[in-house]
């Protein structure tokens, strides 16, 4: 295991470095921000960070913290309400991983009715723009992410919600218990956003933990994250030659789906038993591979990218932590040349793959899990097992416990599922903060179940509207109760 790492440093002395480094910026020549253009957004006041005075760019309604699945419906829900609203991006396009990190198709909640009306409205763009989500077999969403990034942005334009695309956020100024302003690093340098509501969709729980939100991280039991992927694309791939030696020469029955959704896969260790198991041995019997790069294969055809799949792998061992900065970067190092062995070996012995190549690399490793928030309502693994219900219920899921390196467990019976509710979303900490995604309060065993991206997205859109209810209803965030908000205006209405 990589060390863990750990500054000792205090808040008060953090702040007191956040002031040197922004002096520092700007004696450096960095650009300023253009407060005339800056005034047009913002009240035009300032706040303090340490002993600088930094200029206000946005004053909102509600500011979203990360632009994945899970935020952007954050934010388009609560600006369809009403709310002016900001969201907070660190890269160039929107969606996150199911963008960003080329994790596609979406999995399946495997819950019945468990689509939320954003999800309905994203499917339903979806086969607008010619891309058919589902394949009538493995009910996965597939998609293609450049037509998805598409459609969140004109469901961002649509709402009015407002973006700051290369934005990373950096600290929180919180008095009284409420955040009164968050500090971010933008392309023109520091700057601080106010707003009402803020909500936490950075994946990392990161706005929380700044905030002084209670947390944990890793496996109660051994401390370790679920393992971290490095998911890329190949081009140049023959689908039909590869569809028949895996499907019709290797009798592989595992999945049902025939092409144009087509996915071969093996993962070493578990019950299920893949024919491809064998093939992925031989390299590491010849050398051309190691065992750790065997383990685990996965890859889906894109639909409307012919000849062209996304490769869920390579799973990089799980020494290395998704919870510690130099530990993850050693991760992309290794998870690089891990990627390029597996794509040299497929292109050299699997059939289909003769004239493949590496067409693009994800832009972020894939974190399973990292840190997760402890709020009003901690999920844990009975609440799967006895398929809990719950008044204030955001939504519902039956996704397995799909613990990687840990737990792979039984899947509920069919038809069933548990509920996750608005007080896994908030905390008693601070009054005007909502989580949301992979990052809500949950054991390490549960959070595998609710962390796939159709429950991530339900969830904020969930979020979302319950920010501006609050805001309309000048109730603090972690004070609403989301079973008394009106059932036309609540994304969905508990079973329970």
């Amino acid at each position: 295991m990589e060390r863990t790492f750990s500054i000792p440093i205090s808040r008060r002395d953090l702040l007191k470095l956040a002031g040197v480094t922004a002096a520092g910026a700007v004696l450096s020549g960095a650009p300023k921000i253009n407060h005339a253009e800056a005034a047009e957004k913002s009240s035009g006041d300032y706040v303090k960070y340490g002993d600088k005075k930094i200029f206000v760019l946005y004053s909102v309604d509600v500011c979203v913290c990360g632009g994945g699945p899970s935020g952007t419906a954050a934010a388009v829900n609560a600006a369809k309400s009403g709310a002016k609203t900001l969201l907070i991006e660190r890269g160039i396009a929107l969606g996150g991983l199911g963008v960003l990190g080329c994790v596609y198709p979406f999995m399946d909640t495997h819950a019945p009715d468990s689509d939320t009306p954003y999800l309905v409205d994203l499917k339903n763009r979806l086969r607008a723009k010619g891309i058919e989500p589902f394949d009538g077999v493995t009910q996965q969403t597939w998609h293609n992410p450049e037509v998805l990034a598409e459609i969140h942005d004109e469901m961002c334009a649509e709402s009015g919600v407002n973006i700051l695309y290369q934005t990373v956020l950096i600290d929180s100024i919180v008095s009284g218990g409420k955040i009164s302003a968050i500090i971010v690093q933008t392309i023109a340098g520091l700057a601080a956003i106010r707003a009402k509501i803020f909500i936490d969709a950075t994946g990392d729980a990161y706005l929380s933990r700044v905030s002084g939100v209670e947390y944990e991280r890793g496996y109660e039991k051994t401390g370790n994250n679920q393992p971290l992927s490095f998911r890329f694309e190949m081009g140049g791939i023959d689908t039909e030659k590869l569809y028949k030696y895996v499907a019709i020469d290797l009798q592989e029955d595992w999945c049902k789906s025939k092409l144009p959704y087509f996915e071969i896969a093996e993962a070493m260790h578990r019950k299920q038993r893949y024919k491809l198991e064998e093939f992925m041995a031989r390299g590491v019997e010849s050398g051309e591979i190691t065992q750790d790069e065997a383990e685990y294969m996965q890859a889906y055809t894109i639909i409307g990218k012919n000849g062209v799949m996304s490769m869920n792998c390579p799973e990089i061992p799980v020494k290395f932590s998704a919870t510690d900065p130099v530990s993850y970067s050693k991760a992309v190092s290794f998870g690089r040349k891990m990627m390029r062995n597996i794509a040299r070996y497929l292109i050299k012995h699997l059939p289909g793959f003769e004239n493949a190549f590496i067409s693009r690399e994800a832009v972020m490793l894939g974190a399973r899990e990292s840190w997760r928030i402890k709020g009003k309502y901690y999920l844990v693994e009975d609440d799967y097992h006895n398929e809990s219900k719950f008044p204030d219920a955001v939504c519902r899921t039956a996704w397995f416990i799909d613990a990687h390196g840990e737990k792979v467990s039984e899947k509920l019976p069919a038809g069933s599922f548990y509920e996750i509710p608005y007080r896994a979303l908030i905390t008693d900490k601070i009054s005007n903060l909502i989580v949301t995604g992979r990052c809500i309060s949950a054991s390490f065993i549960l959070q595998a179940s609710m962390r796939i991206q159709p429950t991530c997205i339900s969830i904020g859109e969930a979020a979302g509207i319950a920010a501006h209810f609050a805001i309309q209803n000048s109730i603090p965030a972690n004070e609403v109760d989301w079973a008394k908000i009106p059932a036309y205006k609540r994304s969905y209405v508990s079973a329970g």
